[in-house]
């Protein structure tokens, strides 16, 4: 099916309204309407542009129905917008089941980038970004989060969550438990607005900081992780076994190895010599 019309997902800001992009604002005037998760929260932002777009509220309970009504609309030739509370929609947000049937349907979605709480936190919080993994916000409940984490405390990436500040405590203690009090990390807090802060270091640091000013647990919350750091004793016992099980299927010194060294991010030549000296005994009990 050939889409007439065509639905923009456009970033807005996430506290200071003049973060809002050009391009934004052209869209969200030019469309024939604005699907939104608050229209109150939203009708705000266009009435301080001067923005007179019709508003639509489309959230999580009403999606299907009036989603589907929206596309009738847009294959009909108009063009519409969607947007969240604040920042990107679809990230840690709902949309993306609709977004995913109006592509289905043939009709054009765009996206008019913008301000994004995750991409703000990791831009100042000085932990690597060469690679994260982001994972929203933490299930509620103390067991389930736990379970959550305990999936996550090997993971090499640095960990982005978004939290609620009555369980921030509660989730930098559970961090703690799996993480250790020494491992990096960052709380942002009321990104962009008047009381931006950062509060970084050890995770028993800045849970300390917040147990000591509970009235700094306020406002929209990102906790940032740094990678885990690798396990080297641990490491070692598994290379050991992975050694003796290839040199036991018959491969070469030279190939286990390098099997080995790719595998554990190691130098090829202590590798080599480990292989060695297993292969001639001297590390056999």
């Amino acid at each position: 099916m050939q889409a007439r019309g065509e639905l923009f997902v456009v970033a807005t800001p996430i506290g200071n309204l003049a973060d809002i992009t050009q391009r934004a604002l052209e869209v969200l005037a030019s469309v024939d309407w604005v699907a939104a998760e608050d229209t109150r929260h939203t009708r705000r932002l266009l009435a301080h542009y001067g923005i007179g777009t019709q508003l639509i509220s489309l959230h999580a309970h009403n999606e299907h129905q009036r989603g589907e009504r929206l596309l009738e609309r847009l294959l009909e030739g108009e063009r519409g917008a969607l947007v969240s509370d604040a920042g990107t929609p679809l990230i840690s947000d709902p949309g993306a089941v609709w977004v995913a049937r109006l592509r289905q349907a043939g009709v054009r979605v765009t996206p008019v980038p913008g301000p994004s709480a995750l991409i703000a936190a990791l831009s100042a919080a000085g932990l690597p970004t060469d690679r994260f993994a982001f994972e929203g916000f933490l299930p509620t409940k103390g067991g389930a989060r736990r379970q959550r984490l305990a999936a996550l405390r090997r993971e090499p990436r640095t960990l982005v969550f978004y939290e609620a500040p009555h369980r921030l405590v509660a989730t930098l203690t559970d961090m703690i438990g799996f993480w250790g009090g020494g491992h990096a990390c960052v709380v942002a807090r009321e990104l962009t607005k008047r009381h931006e802060s950062f509060v970084g270091d050890t995770l028993e640091a800045v849970l300390g900081h917040f147990q000591a000013h509970p009235e700094e647990v306020r406002g929209e919350l990102v906790i940032l992780l740094g990678p885990a750091k690798r396990d080297d004793e641990e490491d070692q016992v598994r290379a050991e076994q992975l050694i003796q099980r290839l040199l036991e299927a018959g491969l070469s010194a030279r190939t286990v190895a390098g099997i080995v060294a790719d595998t554990f991010e190691q130098p090829r030549n202590r590798v080599y010599r480990l292989v060695q000296a297993l292969k001639s005994g001297d590390l056999l009990q």
